[in-house]
């Protein structure tokens, strides 16, 4: 009996210890906080939908364009019926400013973490062009341009981590989807782009976009995960949420 015991629990152990496929996951800290967070100003289209709490720094509240900002009593943050949640910039009370110069720092140190990973599974992956792709979990570095054209799969476990490096502009076209199977989450997945980010109209993007400029959501686009971007978000009537 006793040994039977010891059987089935490394037999638990050795099923509830698997570990993780994948690179480590890019720790973002305080930037992880908000939704969507930029440093040069963040702008919409109205109307668009976010859920969770959006930040600029070091520039003013007025670097938010297209909210309509009602203040808080207190003047540490602002609302907009365009989000549900909170909406903070470098020039509103205290404690605010630190708060935000904090996400910046952090924001920038997610990047070049995420940038600088090392032994990618896969280089220039079909050169760039990524039509019905299905790709499990991994590094994956572009020195060039990312066109998504149809759609994108990303098959894995809850644990299973994605890390994109696109050293040049990532695109997905108009209506391209990414959908996630076998229990994979967006909060594992991170686009790490140096050049600018664009979705068309209706495309869906799943994950946390690092991305070193602008961020450009066309007509009905969307972002299950985070933008957190060096310079500007850019919004037309567009849906950002985490997941």
């Amino acid at each position: 009996m006793f040994s039977v015991g010891i059987q089935t629990l490394i037999a638990f152990l050795m099923i509830s210890g698997v570990s993780a496929v994948g690179p480590t996951p890019i720790n973002l800290r305080s930037a992880g906080n908000f939704t969507i967070f930029a440093q040069t100003g963040v702008s919409t289209v109205p109307t668009s939908v976010i859920i969770g709490d959006v930040g600029v720094s070091p520039l003013p509240g007025t670097s938010m364009t297209g909210f309509s900002l009602t203040m808080a009593a207190t003047g540490t943050s602002a609302s907009s019926i365009q989000v549900v949640g909170n909406m903070f910039a470098a020039d509103f009370m205290t404690p605010t400013p630190a708060q935000l110069t904090t996400a910046a720092l952090d924001l920038q140190a997610a990047f070049r973490d995420g940038n600088s990973r090392q032994s990618p599974d896969s280089v220039n992956l079909l050169g760039g062009g990524l039509t019905a792709q299905t790709l499990s979990p991994g590094l994956y570095q572009w020195t060039t341009s990312v066109n998504v054209i149809t759609s994108l799969t990303l098959t894995g476990s809850s644990t299973d981590v994605w890390i994109f490096q696109v050293q040049g502009d990532l695109l997905f076209n108009a209506g391209t989807l990414t959908t996630l199977a076998g229990g994979a989450l967006s909060k594992n997945i991170f686009w790490v782009v140096s050049g600018s980010v664009t979705l068309q109209a209706a495309a869906l993007l799943e994950g946390v976009i690092l991305g070193a400029t602008n961020v450009a959501l066309i007509t009905g686009a969307s972002v299950n995960g985070r933008i957190l971007a060096q310079t500007a978000v850019t919004l037309q009537m567009s849906t950002v949420k985490p997941a």
